[in-house]
């Protein structure tokens, strides 16, 4: 099935299990012991539309751990020895992670601002709670204690696993940070021990992140089903108010790509680049438009590069590291849609999280901007770990599936934008190359 096909599918399934569950709720009435109508729906949504989701929830779950690992290893040994990459590379590095910190900051603020996930009524929000916990027995203690700050030994034990077994084993119970933070370190270790014998291992990782998006992509094949018995679970749950929940989480993540995109850029652009901002917009406005199209950093990648040096001026030595590097490493868009994404489906589910939990959010959604693949949708597996490892259920993902398609759209323009941004600043820093 073509891309657009599928997307499409996904779609219609969002809509036909939003109105059914809609209706369903609708034609039930209100919950309550009294109501067989009601009780009925509930048992038939746990008994059998659930399960159904489930299949396609449990497919593309058991792609997250190898996906994640393969991902974050081989992103962070593409950056090669970081002593080796010399000024271009210490400058690039820099300066994508000041700003895809300041894009994930920028909608955890918004999140917080908004609440978009807050308008589900309590006992709503009990269901849904009650349905995650019969998955996962630690939701329900950890939506509990959400509100408590870890210590620091807890961050300390939980950042630097005793062993990487082990913490995969239990990724699915909170210990996902650890299997993603080993990742790093061997990714780095692969990039700068300069061993020949290192080739197998890279090849390795190669084919087990070749094996596992192919995986993501047969559990995606699934995803209008899947797709629309979890959209009819949660809408015949929450009833005509999931309308409202889900079009202001679209509506917090627009704003959140509009801020960082015609706010953030614009104020770069001016003072660290000596770059007029719509001038440079218009001068973009090729790889903006096959962003938008494509939703993928890597197809837009040579269309990316050819207005670079055509376009901007910027030199071939510095457009072609820094944009390459910058289609898997520099994702500010997709940082700051995982980062409200998580922060929404917590105010859904009624998990809050304190500052020092909303902070893991934000590094936990760095690391995972390191890992995404730049094609359609690769962000959604690895929303997954960082959800759980905040106490929120991974079952919510299926919330926002059905809208991820034009989001993934928009954020990829944010994403080749902020790859022509930082070319222009590294080319601004090297010669004093104006665009």
């Amino acid at each position: 099935m073509k891309q657009g096909t599928l997307q499409r599918w996904i779609l219609g399934g969002l809509a036909a299990g939003l109105a059914a569950g809609i209706l369903a709720s609708w034609l039930a009435g209100p919950a309550g012991p009294e109501n067989a109508a009601r009780t009925e729906l509930e048992r038939w949504v746990d008994q059998v539309v659930r399960p159904l989701g489930g299949i396609f929830l449990r497919l593309l779950f058991m792609t997250v751990l190898p996906l994640v690992f393969s991902c974050l290893a081989l992103g962070v040994r593409e950056l090669g020895d970081v002593r080796e990459l010399g000024r271009i590379g210490v400058k690039t590095l820099a300066f994508t992670l000041v700003l895809s910190a300041a894009s994930v900051g920028i909608g955890l603020a918004l999140v917080n601002a908004i609440g978009p996930g807050r308008s589900v009524a309590p006992e709503a929000r009990a269901k849904l709670l009650e349905d995650a916990a019969r998955e996962k027995a630690f939701v329900a203690e950890k939506a509990k204690a959400g509100a408590e700050r870890p210590p620091l030994e807890g961050i300390v034990s939980a950042l630097i696993p005793r062993n990487p077994v082990e913490s995969a084993v239990r990724a699915f119970d909170g210990d996902m940070l650890g299997v993603m933070f080993f990742a790093l370190l061997f990714g780095a270790a692969l990039g700068m021990c300069g061993s020949a014998r290192t080739a197998t291992v890279v090849a390795f990782l190669e084919g087990l992140y070749d094996v596992s998006m192919w995986l993501v992509g047969l559990a995606m094949r699934l995803a209008p089903i899947g797709v629309a018995a979890l959209v009819f679970s949660m809408a015949a749950t929450l009833g005509p108010g999931v309308v409202v929940t889900l079009g202001a989480y679209v509506l917090t993540v627009l704003l959140g790509l509009g801020f960082h995109q015609f706010v953030v850029y614009p104020v770069v652009l001016r003072t660290l680049c000596g770059v007029r901002p719509w001038e440079f917009f218009s001068r973009i406005r090729p790889v903006m438009v096959t962003a938008f199209s494509t939703s993928s950093s890597n197809a837009t990648l040579p269309t990316t590069i050819q207005v670079a040096r055509d376009r901007l001026g910027i030199p071939a030595k510095v457009a072609n590291f820094v944009l390459t590097l910058g289609s898997t490493f520099n994702q500010n868009g997709t940082a700051l849609f995982e980062g409200v994404t998580v922060l929404f489906l917590a105010q859904l589910y009624g998990v809050e999280l304190a500052a020092g939990q909303q902070l893991l959010v934000l590094g936990m959604a760095l690391l995972a901007g390191v890992g995404t693949a730049g094609v359609p949708g690769g962000s959604i597996p690895l929303i997954v770990p960082v959800l759980v490892s905040v106490g929120v259920p991974g079952e919510g993902i299926a919330v926002i599936l059905g809208v991820d398609r034009f989001l993934d759209m928009c954020r990829t323009t944010l994403n080749v934008t902020g790859d022509l941004v930082a070319a222009s600043y590294v080319a601004r820093r090297e010669d004093g190359h104006e665009v």
